[in-house]
C-alpha cells in the first residue's frame, strides 16, 4: 500500500489495480512496529479501506492487528519537538479509543533457550525501559548494572570485540551475519562503517 504523506495522507492504490482487489478480500492486516507509524497513515488505512470495500466501518470491516512497544521507537519527525512527536503518535489518533489492548508476557526466546543469563538480562532490560533503574540525582543520568553488559573505552576496542580478525572473516557469510555494532546517529554507523570496511583488503 502506498501513503503519500502531506497534511492529510492518501493512499495511492487505485480501486480497479490487484492490490485493491487483495485489500477487499483480507479479513485481517497485521502491522509490525507500528509504533512507529504516523497516525495520519493509520487514519489513512482506515479511510482506503472504507473506500475500497464500499464499508463505513472502521478499517471496511476488516480486522487490524497493530504490533510494537510504545518504549521504543516513536515517528521520527524532523526539526519537530517533544510535543510534535506526542501528536504524531499513534496514540493521539481518533482511532486509538476503538484499539483493545493486549500485552505479551513471556519472552519466549529466553523461555525456550532455558538461559539463566538470558532471562536476567530480560529483566535488565525492561527495568531500564519501564524506568525502574534510580536516576543519580546530581548528573540526572542512570547507572548500568554492573552485570548489565560489558564497557569497551574506545571505539577501536568496540569494533575489534565484535568484529575480531575481520581482515580474515568477512568471507565467512555465517560469522558476518552474527556480528553488529548498531548506532543512534546516521554519522556514527558512516564513521564504523568506513573504519570497518577499511581493515578488508580491496
Amino acid at each position: 500500500m502506498n501513503l503519500l504523506m502531506v497534511d492529510k495522507p492518501t493512499c495511492t492504490t487505485t480501486k480497479n489495480s490487484a492490490k485493491a482487489k487483495l485489500m477487499r478480500e483480507c479479513k485481517i492486516i497485521i502491522w509490525d512496529e507500528c509504533t512507529m507509524a504516523h497516525k495520519l497513515a493509520l487514519e489513512a488505512v482506515d479511510q482506503t479501506m472504507k473506500d475500497l470495500r464500499g464499508n463505513s466501518r472502521r478499517f471496511g470491516g476488516a480486522m487490524i492487528l497493530l504490533s510494537g512497544d510504545f518504549r521504543q521507537t516513536l515517528p521520527v519527525i524532523p526539526k519537530s519537538t517533544a510535543a510534535d512527536e506526542i501528536n504524531a503518535c499513534l496514540k493521539s489518533s481518533f482511532l486509538w479509543r476503538h484499539v483493545k489492548m493486549l500485552k505479551l508476557t513471556t519472552n519466549m526466546r529466553v523461555a525456550l533457550q532455558n538461559d539463566p543469563s538470558a532471562a536476567e538480562f530480560s529483566r535488565q532490560l525492561l527495568a531500564l525501559c519501564n524506568g525502574h533503574i534510580p536516576i543519580d540525582v546530581l548528573t540526572g543520568l542512570i547507572s548500568f548494572p554492573a552485570n548489565f553488559c560489558e564497557f569497551t573505552s574506545s571505539k577501536k576496542e568496540l569494533i575489534t570485540k565484535v568484529f575480531p580478525n575481520i581482515d580474515v572473516n568477512y568471507n565467512n557469510l555465517d560469522w558476518m551475519s552474527e556480528q553488529a555494532i548498531l548506532a543512534a546517529r546516521n554519522k556514527d554507523v558512516d564513521s564504523l562503517n568506513f573504519t570497518i570496511q577499511s581493515k578488508i583488503a580491496g
